[in-house]
């Protein structure tokens, strides 16, 4: 199992990390637009649908991630549009949390499918933003998720004691969770700090997530914001914790042999992209 999540994840670095760097935006928008699909498809399956009405969710949610790209959505998002993510995540996360498990079937389907494909829309357009940003910027990005989990992952074997979410993810404490929010804050430091090496000696480079904020909110404004992006990355993966259990399911899917399915890769991501977008916009 170890050899095969190995395998995968050096697979999955040689296909996102070209694209990534790429110079025209369009390599890292497209790869992000099949995932997103992927995401999408594995979300239908999840909540009751069958392999083809799955499959025209996940493409539904191409189609609107096509259609927000040729609107230049991506170069300018609507008004409030990542407030609404914002209000989407921090409400609706919330009630779902509350509810468990057992209530999240309870809800229409139709209500459940029209949430996940918002959710991935969003997500998806947040993600197509911050590349338009500068890799410095979407690389401290998603390496703000990477950091919170796994300092997460470490502090909770090392010092977990009290259950966070039993129900839903069993693993997780919440002295994991302190742990990720210091982990996040430490990252944040030497990424600032090699920001200013890095402007010292004129080196060109785009702002990163950690240096806008910092002009935006201060030194203690910029460490609350960055908890708070912490506690929604915890959100957003017992919420896909809590919609597989639901599911009866182990992982969303088995796409990325060794690591489950793209939700399973992205859960973090969900909320934390479109939340910082709107807190630096």
């Amino acid at each position: 199992m170890l050899k095969q999540r190995i395998i995968t994840a050096l697979l999955m670095m040689a296909v996102l990390l070209p694209a990534l760097l790429a110079d025209a935006a369009w390599p890292f928008v497209v790869l992000m637009l099949v995932m997103i699909s992927a995401a999408g498809w594995e979300w239908g399956r999840l909540n009751g649908l069958a392999m083809t009405p799955s499959l025209l969710l996940g493409g539904a949610v191409a189609v609107g991630a096509g259609a927000a790209m040729g609107a230049g959505w991506v170069q300018h998002a609507p008004l409030g549009l990542w407030t609404l993510a914002t209000l989407v995540w921090v409400l609706g996360g919330t009630f779902a949390l509350r509810g468990g498990v057992a209530a999240w079937p309870g809800h229409s389907r139709l209500m459940r499918l029209a949430l996940g494909a918002l959710i991935l829309w969003m997500a998806w357009l947040a993600v197509a933003a911050a590349k338009t940003l500068g890799v410095n910027f979407i690389l401290s990005l998603f390496c703000l998720v990477w950091a919170a989990d796994i300092s997460a992952y470490f502090g909770g074997r090392a010092l977990g004691r009290r259950k966070l979410a039993p129900a839903i993810s069993p693993g997780k404490s919440w002295e994991g969770v302190y742990s990720g929010m210091a982990g996040v804050c430490l990252l944040a430091l030497a990424w600032l700090a090699l920001d200013g090496w890095l402007a010292a000696r004129g080196v060109p480079a785009s702002p990163s997530l950690y240096t806008l904020l910092l002009s935006r909110y201060g030194w203690l404004g910029a460490a609350l914001v960055l908890v708070f992006l912490t506690a929604m990355s915890v959100v957003g993966d017992l919420f896909e914790s809590l919609v597989k259990r639901a599911a009866g399911a182990k992982d969303s899917s088995r796409l990325l042999p060794g690591h489950g399915g793209v939700l399973d890769r992205i859960d973090a991501l969900l909320p934390v992209c479109p939340i910082a977008l709107g807190l630096i916009s």
